[in-house]
């Protein structure tokens, strides 16, 4: 699969992961270390986002930890560039 992948490295609960979105509607993820890791490897895993229509988009990030973004186009058309912004809490 392809995506986009930013290593966010460790984050705090409460922190806001703000993604801006250039070109097309993207499915938009942010998971821990684990979930990443079961994404890569096409495993089932969770994720708070979702599709992504209008940006920015903002998710809070839910408990202390090493985080993870990815934006890809699974099931969509078109492209999509990105860039991320961390607001610490």
């Amino acid at each position: 699969m392809n995506f986009t992948h930013y290593d966010l490295g460790q984050l705090d609960n409460g922190d806001v992961v703000q993604i801006s979105l250039h070109g097309s509607a993207a499915n938009i993820r942010l998971m821990d270390n684990s979930n990443f890791s079961s994404y890569r490897s096409g495993h089932q895993y969770r994720y708070v986002g979702g599709l992504a229509k209008q940006t920015p988009i903002r998710l809070q990030v839910p408990s202390y930890g090493h985080w993870h973004v990815a934006v890809d186009m699974a099931g969509l058309r078109g492209t999509v560039r990105s860039a991320i912004q961390v607001i610490r809490a």
